[in-house]
């Protein structure tokens, strides 16, 4: 039956309805048959014994009338019924039963109460067909008059079980049921057969259908499925739709190519791209747009602009591209995540009629790049503002006649050198992040013990926190796994960490120095107890130049931060700092550790 595929319904309806009919009509024949053969047997049978008790009742009517001979019924009445293969019964006309072929006539009771006899007495026959609890079994019973001079003088009554008719009936019946199921079956398998072969063509027809419905078709698959051909109707409709099957295997390859090139770009474009209908419920949106204002397709499509972005200026440009029907532009800000974009929304026109195309340009990089740019023209004017102005005065007096007096004149000679080393020291620090950001620092990577590393850049430092009033300490196990590192460079970075702690912890503070094995790396934490750093100065105290609170801008040239990020990033790993106002600072920074 597998092979009949999706067509097999068609073939089932068309078996089973002549299968049902076929039993319909043989059902109806063999109850036909058998009520005619039920009839034809039941009055042959009653024919006959009509004819016999007739006989029978001229026989036995003189051995009634003499009671002589009432001795002697007894052996004519098993002769006769033997001859006649009969249950024979004798009856006066008292009702009496003088003699019975089969049973004792004593145990015979009320028998002018039964049917027969009293149809005998009415018409002169009389007929019944019952069952018998004396006999045990179904019989049919015919009885006639004895008479004398057109006086009834008796009865006569004779029976046959009819259990050999309803046997023959019965057989009948069964070998009727036998034919039908033989020719239902024979005629299920014919017409599946020729309907098999009839719907080849349609067979082949609908595995296209199928193919084309799901896209998958190519003309390779069209001609595989190929049947003879007919010249017949289905024939036609096959041929005709086999060059309809090629033609759009042709044209969904086209479309399938240009649809993979359109969602491939639509997919990593980096702008957001959204299409709105004109009842400002969105159609499309692409990743970039999900990851820009935090959503989900699924949550999404079918949904209102407005309900799903919550956006006012971007729910305005669309209302201003709908209603003027030409493009829009517009920076928006995204909150809280602080995004700055460019959107643009343009009518679709005639290939969307009603449906507008919104795009938004992620700006954010470009603006913090930009800021950037600018606190750190900002930052380096005024760091060298301060010592150049210095020099700048510290000469003019000497010009003005302090070369004359030789103690002011050295006194002023070393505040220059204070600040000459001081810019050295920017200049310095300056080369060395270049050098460090363009990749041409060489780092000699060797196996290091992490509590090495803490040990050496605390003792470079325990003489400054002790002056500083501050209370410097180790908690790092001795035992942790080496890791892979400069130990130049990484006992740099801790000592600029452990050197602002210092710089930004009151006196009486606490200065803790850790490492402690997370997953496969090593994690680094410089905790102290200072003044905090505040929540809007946190992101950016890598950056180059950055300093945050009057507090923290007491010294130094605001490039050690962003010397350790960029060391630590060299190494494989990742630095970042927890602070709140007031209650301390925790800088962290991970590094892989040695295989």
């Amino acid at each position: 039956m597998a092979r009949f595929g999706k067509l097999h319904d068609i073939r089932l309806q068309i078996a089973l309805p002549i299968a049902f009919l076929i039993i319909i009509i043989m059902l109806g024949l063999g109850i036909y048959i058998s009520d005619f053969l039920h009839n034809t047997l039941y009055i042959a049978e009653k024919k006959d014994l009509v004819s016999k008790v007739n006989l029978i009742a001229e026989i036995i009517s003189p051995y009634l009338i003499d009671e002589a001979f009432h001795d002697q019924l007894d052996y004519y009445t098993s002769l006769y019924a033997q001859r006649l293969e009969t249950r024979l019964t004798i009856i006066d006309v008292s009702g009496k039963v003088i003699s019975d072929s089969q049973v004792d006539k004593e145990s015979i009771k009320n028998i002018f109460k039964q049917p027969e006899i009293i149809a005998a007495k009415d018409s002169g026959i009389g007929e019944d067909i019952r069952y018998s609890d004396l006999l045990g079994y179904k019989s049919i019973y015919v009885a006639a008059p004895i008479t004398q001079e057109k006086e009834i003088i008796g009865f006569v009554r004779l029976s046959n079980p009819v259990t050999s008719i309803d046997h023959q009936i019965r057989a009948f019946q069964q070998s009727l049921i036998l034919l039908t199921i033989i020719v239902t079956v024979i005629s299920i398998l014919v017409t599946l057969w020729i309907t098999n072969k009839s719907m080849a063509p349609l067979q082949k027809l609908t595995q296209l259908t199928g193919m084309i419905s799901s896209g998958k078709i190519d003309p390779e698959s069209i001609l595989s499925l190929a049947v003879k051909s007919s010249d017949d109707e289905i024939g036609q409709l096959k041929n005709a739709f086999h060059h309809v099957a090629i033609q759009l295997s042709h044209q969904i390859r086209a479309l399938e190519t240009e649809r993979s090139t359109l969602v491939a770009i639509f997919t990593v474009m980096t702008d957001g791209v959204l299409i709105v209908d004109e009842n400002g419920r969105i159609q499309l949106i692409n990743p970039a747009a999900e990851s820009m204002f935090s959503i989900t397709q699924s949550d999404t499509i079918g949904n209102s602009l407005i309900e799903t972005l919550r956006n006012h200026q971007i729910q305005d440009l669309w209302e201003r591209c709908h209603r003027r029907g030409e493009a829009q532009y517009s920076t928006l800000e995204i909150l809280p995540r602080r995004l700055y974009l460019q959107g643009v929304a343009t009518p679709l026109g005639q290939a969307l009629p009603g449906n507008t195309l919104l795009l938004f340009q992620d700006l954010t990089h470009m603006r913090r790049l930009e800021t950037v740019r600018k606190d750190f023209v900002s930052n380096i004017s005024h760091e060298l503002r301060t010592p150049l102005a210095s020099l700048k005065a510290l000469t003019e007096t000497l010009q003005e006649g302090a070369l004359d007096d030789p103690p002011a004149a050295k006194r002023f000679l070393q505040r220059m050198e204070t600040e000459v080393d001081s810019l050295s020291l920017m200049v310095s620090e300056l080369l060395e992040l270049s050098r460090i950001e363009s990749g041409r620092v060489p780092l000699r990577m060797k196996r290091t013990n992490p509590f090495t590393l803490i040990t050496n850049a605390i003792e470079r430092l325990i003489l400054q926190a002790e002056r500083a009033g501050l209370e410097l300490e180790i908690d790092c196990p001795e035992n942790l796994p080496e890791i892979m590192a400069d130990p130049v460079r990484l006992e740099q970075v801790l000592v600029n960490l452990i050197h602002n702690a210092i710089k930004f912890t009151p006196q009486g503070g606490l200065i803790q120095v850790s490492a402690r094995l997370v997953e496969s790396d090593v994690q680094f934490c410089v905790e102290d107890t200072g003044v905090g750093i505040s929540r809007e100065d946190l992101p950016r105290i890598f950056e180059r130049f950055y300093k945050t609170d009057r507090a923290r801008s007491s010294g130094g040239t605001g490039l050690g931060l962003a010397i350790a990020r960029h060391t630590v990033e060299m190494h494989g790993g990742k630095i970042w700092a927890k602070s709140f106002e007031g209650k301390g600072s925790q800088f962290y920074f991970i590094i892989p550790l040695a295989d």
